[in-house]
């Protein structure tokens, strides 16, 4: 029973449905349930720095529920984006419930959504990479697969990586800098791509192009069959999403930088390099995303056998709580900055 704890994921788009069913205050239910609730679980449950054996990580590895698990995730989210632009379009909704509804698709796009494809897309397996680009698609953000892939896990830690929030770096500062710099990053590898492939922009292979093809096409069969409001509704909804994962990511590796070797090439990427935390809530919920420096260190591990390292720079919250955490800046600031060592610190 212990694998399938990871239904508790599931969690969030379930609190997202009742609170499309019954509208009014509850659209905004997932908020309250993924930014207080959860945050309060995760202060309450004590945390698990324990790793499994070799033995069951193997075992583990054997089992396709902890795939299947995520490949649920495409249908759940799919049907709620279809059901909360058929809400939009039928039902005369007040501009609070509107704002509401607009955030709990998004939070379930930014989860369900950008972080499962997040794992997904570095598997080797067609399959699994096009179920990921799928789950970036409503929330606009398929370039994140090439810049990710390509461009974050090569400087992950270093001045160069656009999703390595600053020292001193607001969360609001981050979201500027990272989204226009990854989706240019993302041209920049894409370009790359087709020149060392010998084929030219206008190519089957030029995947960036493919994205904003399906991207486009996409608003545009929502604005057809919804209307203007469930275009703007996905629209906002896919804002949402990106900008609630690039909220992960300021929090991923804030302030930790990558030294210089005496060649003049950063070092390679080692668990100190990434923000780890152990909080079992936000664990299960993001499979194990808050494993994040394991995940780095070894990129192809799955989600279910990451491991802990106690040379890890250790969050005091969970994933979850330290995104509220990271709201206030001050606040912020006065808890992670004398975490980082002084070696490290990107500023």
């Amino acid at each position: 029973m212990k694998d399938l704890k990871y239904l508790a994921a599931f969690s969030i788009p379930l609190v997202a449905f009742i609170g499309l069913y019954l509208k009014g205050s509850f659209s905004y239910l997932t908020i309250v349930y993924g930014f207080v609730f959860i945050p309060i679980l995760e202060l309450v449950f004590p945390i698990d720095n324990t790793n499994i054996s070799e033995e069951e990580s193997d075992n583990r590895l054997k089992k396709r529920v902890f795939d299947w698990l995520l490949y649920l995730n495409l249908p759940v989210v799919y049907i709620l984006v279809i059901l909360s632009l058929i809400t939009i379009s039928t039902t005369t909704l007040q501009a609070y419930e509107f704002i509401g509804l607009v955030f709990t698709v998004g939070i379930v796009l930014g989860v369900n959504g950008i972080n499962v494809a997040h794992e997904l897309g570095h598997r080797q397996a067609t399959n699994e990479r096009f179920i990921g680009k799928a789950l970036l698609l409503p929330a606009l953000y398929m370039h994140f697969y090439i810049e990710h892939n390509y461009g974050h896990h090569l400087h992950a830690a270093t001045k160069e990586d656009p999703a390595t929030a600053r020292y001193n770096q607001s969360v609001y500062s981050f979201w500027f800098t990272s989204i226009f710099r990854q989706y240019i990053n993302a041209w920049s590898i894409q370009n790359k791509l087709l020149k060392n492939n010998n084929n030219s922009f206008i190519s089957l292979k030029n995947d960036m192009l493919w994205y904003v093809v399906l991207q486009a096409a996409y608003l545009s069969v929502v604005f057809v069959f919804f209307g203007f409001s469930g275009f703007l509704f996905a629209l906002f909804a896919g804002v949402v999403g990106f900008v609630l994962l690039e909220t992960v990511n300021y929090i991923e590796h804030y302030g930790l930088l990558r030294l210089k070797t005496a060649s003049g090439r950063y070092e390679r990427v080692k668990e100190i390099h990434s923000w780890n935390s152990n909080h079992v809530i936000g664990r299960i919920v993001l499979y194990e995303l808050t494993r994040h420096s394991d995940h780095h260190y070894k990129t192809s591990k799955k989600y279910q056998v990451l491991d802990c390292h106690d040379q890890s720079p250790q969050m005091p919250y969970g994933y979850p709580t330290s995104m509220v955490l990271a709201m206030i800046p001050p606040l912020w600031f006065k808890v992670m900055n004398k975490r980082i060592p002084r070696e490290m610190i990107l500023a």
